[in-house]
């Protein structure tokens, strides 16, 4: 029995070593020995001593069993009563190499379920005799409690399902051009889905049919649809941090509540009271019945984040900006983001605000992430630099966005904690919380809470879509799929979010690390290093910006997925004099030439037939072939910016789900905090140091030399009058801020202004 745990640990260790091409060693018949001769084992001292008769017809006798041996039937052996087959020393077969692994589960575990209706018949037909009976359950309760661990669970890219993708892939798509694909209208008609005003075609994605089919076996292999309703029924699915994952929870509705626990507690009961506690602040903010520490109107809102704290809400403000209802409901506010811990960043921020009139929104969920704390700390400094430095001027001017856990954090930082501290939740990871406190405050500071909850209902509307759609009409699933299909199969590794809207500016940076940092891992949910590709690059640009950018990459470089989304309505459109079409019109031209563009590209042909040279001919040949999605909204509003997010979002976890991976935890964030703060006790001591001795780290000299020409050089540039002095004793801003712009006399009143 040892010697065949140890076969199975050696082999799964050689798997762990030489990744997916290494296939355990006859893994099957060796669990196939542990099932048949720990049964062995258990009944020995017990149903030995029983009428065996029943049991012997169900169960062969060993000497028939295939892997019986005369040298395991020697008698005399100790250990094992029945004989066993490793009484005699056995040299073990070698590790092969194969490009897959054979489906263990699906040829070991009906061994154990035969063996244990066996069993069930042998106690049934024995249930007058008790002892009988505690020996049948003593046995079926051993080979229920035999670990799964000593075959530990496939990878996903074991499974039938994917193999089946790999070969459909090699033989049929990659042999196949989109220009084939895209003449088939059966094929075509099928290939969109629609929910409540969104569009969304795939018909210009390397897939046909059958793909599909194949992508939806695999997502019922991976029990798709049950780890969605496991993540939006509070079930700590983040296993690495003992966390649930409710971010869906941020927009659910009152008539949620009690619905969803975590730890007991209420989760959208939470949410509502916090979101509550925000609409109350920010009318009274916005009424001007919150004051400033000089008893002025605040209009100035500067938000202090970093990561998802501030690329959401970001994003969102931007959309915003130029919406109908956002216009007029901003007016007399402004809204400004301080992420960058480059000192460059607050002065960009702060040179024309006044402080007197600015509110200082705080976003960390532990109050103790470095570059956010610095720049709080140095936003407390400038509100100190202008109006003294008071406690009181903190809590007038100071609120935070915070995990209730950081309570002492806030209140040591001197906010008001009664007042002016809105909360989250472990449960919604940085990237996911735009729309919890994280954006509900700066936003409805600025926008007026009734804008934010008409986004929060856009979001909601495709969490709802998400949840129950059909598999095959559920567009998160579609899109969450074809980025499996062309990462894992296809082997592109770039995807590019191409939105034809000038508000949506930042989208693509907000999804870039969302996804990124979400599925950008190489060990599976098991505990196994993956051994097929996952986490695509994102990057984009708006619509024909990107196309004067990198679209020279895409036509005729690397193959890049796409996603177009477009707009049936401009927030602003515009129509010329003498011109036939609009502005808008002009825009969504690009968005609908471009997918067909990239799918069908231009053969020699056709350049040939325009009369080109024909030295230049290869010059102009577009290959095609290229995969990409269109997305089609009504008019990008607040409502549909929600859509857009959780859509987005949904899409990520779908991935997330397919691949094995956590998608809510990002400890690939914390090396490289780790070793800043490893360098910046180098540099104090360096600044510091009379002697002026060099940094000399072990183990790092090349850091070490980079680190001495950076101190050195600041230290010759002070000298020599060049720039500002090293570690300068000074405020905040250069000049008080009436110094920079005169204080106009205005009251504009915000949504009562002059404009409205």
């Amino acid at each position: 029995m040892s010697r065949l745990l140890q076969r199975i640990e050696y082999s799964s260790g050689q798997r762990r070593r030489y990744g997916r091409r290494c296939r355990r060693p006859n893994n099957n018949s060796m669990m196939k020995e542990l099932l048949w001769f720990s049964l062995s084992a258990s009944l020995s001292a017990s149903v030995q001593s029983f009428h065996l008769s029943p049991f012997q017809q169900a169960m062969p006798p060993l000497s028939t069993h295939p892997l019986h041996s005369k040298a395991s039937s020697r008698k005399g052996r100790r250990g094992f009563g029945l004989g066993h087959p490793t009484s005699k020393k056995v040299s073990y077969p070698p590790i092969h190499l194969d490009e897959v692994d054979d489906d263990i589960d699906s040829q070991i575990f009906p061994l154990q379920d035969d063996l244990e209706q066996q069993l069930s018949t042998y106690t049934t037909a024995n249930h007058n005799n008790n002892n009988n009976i505690n020996a049948g359950a003593r046995v079926s309760e051993f080979l229920s409690n035999i670990p799964r661990v000593l075959s530990p669970p496939p990878l996903v890219s074991s499974t039938q399902e994917w193999r089946k993708l790999q070969r459909h892939a090699a033989q049929t798509i990659k042999s196949t051009h989109l220009r084939e694909l895209l003449q088939d209208p059966v094929r075509c008609d099928a290939m969109f889905a629609e929910h409540d005003g969104v569009y969304f075609d795939y018909s210009r994605q390397q897939v046909t049919l059958e793909t599909m089919d194949l992508l939806f076996d695999l997502a019922e292999k991976q029990e798709l649809t049950k780890r969605i309703q496991a993540m939006v029924n509070g079930e700590k699915i983040n296993f690495t941090e003992d966390r649930a994952v409710l971010h869906t929870a941020l927009r659910a509705s009152k008539d949620k509540i009690g619905t969803v626990f975590v730890d007991d507690e209420d989760a959208i009961k939470e949410v509502h009271d916090v979101l509550d506690q925000i609409k109350q602040f920010t009318e009274a903010f916005r009424s001007g019945h919150i004051t400033g520490y000089t008893g002025k109107r605040m209009r100035n809102i500067v938000s202090v984040g970093i990561g998802g704290s501030y690329l959401g809400p970001e994003f969102l403000h931007e959309v915003l900006k130029t919406e109908e209802e956002g216009i007029s409901s901003s007016l007399g506010y402004s809204l400004r983001f301080l992420a960058n811990v480059d000192p460059v960043d607050v002065e960009r921020t702060c040179a024309d605000l006044d402080p007197e009139e600015t509110l200082i929104i705080i976003v960390s969920k532990t109050f103790t992430t470095a570059e956010t704390m610095l720049n709080a700390r140095t936003m407390r400094q400038w509100l100190w630099d202008f109006m003294g430095d008071d406690i009181d001027v903190v809590k007038k001017h100071v609120v935070a966005c915070s995990s209730v856990s950081a309570t002492e954090n806030v209140k040591a930082f001197g906010i008001d904690t009664d007042k002016y501290f809105f909360r989250f939740w472990d449960w919604v990871g940085g990237r996911y919380s735009v729309c919890g406190a994280a954006g509900a405050v700066p936003i409805s500071l600025l926008y007026g809470f009734d804008l934010f909850e008409k986004f929060l209902e856009g979001a909601r509307s495709m969490d709802e879509h998400f949840i129950n759609a059909p598999m095959r009409q559920n567009i998160p699933i579609l899109m969450g799929l074809l980025g499996v299909w062309n990462s894992s199969f296809m082997g592109y590794n770039s995807r590019a979010l191409i939105p034809y809207a000038q508000a949506l500016l930042r989208l693509p940076a907000h999804i870039q690390q969302l996804d990124m940092e979400s599925n950008g891992k190489r060990i599976s949910r098991h505990g196994i290093e993956i051994d097929y590709p996952v986490g695509e690059v994102d990057f984009g640009e708006p619509g024909t910006n990107s196309q004067h950018s990198f679209f020279q990459l895409i036509h005729q470089g690397q193959t890049i997925p796409v996603d177009f989304l477009g707009f049936v309505q401009s927030q602003h459109d515009i129509l010329i004099d003498g011109e036939k079409l609009s502005s808008h019109d002009e825009l969504m031209s690009n968005f609908f030439a471009q997918p067909d563009a990239l799918a069908n590209g231009k053969t020699a042909d056709e350049v040939r037939a325009e009369g080109c040279a024909e030295d230049l001919i290869l010059h102009k040949v577009f290959d095609g072939n290229r995969p990409s999605s269109s997305l089609l909204f009504p008019q990008l509003s607040a409502y549909v910016t929600g859509q857009i997010l959780s859509l987005y979002e949904h899409r990520t976890a779908v991935q997330g789900f397919i691949w094995d991976l956590n998608s809510f935890d990002q400890w690939g964030v914390e090396l490289g905090k780790k070793l800043a703060i490893d360098v910046k006790d180098h540099l104090t001591k360096a600044r510091y140091d009379p002697k002026q001795q060099p940094v000399d780290i072990p183990d790092a000299p090349a850091t070490s030399r980079i680190l001495n020409y950076y101190v050195k050089n600041g230290r010759e540039a002070t000298e020599n009058g060049i720039g500002v002095s090293v570690n300068p004793l000074t405020s905040v801003t250069r000049k008080t801020y009436r110094e920079h712009i005169p204080p106009p006399i205005h009251d504009l009143g915000g949504n009562v202004g002059k404009l409205s």
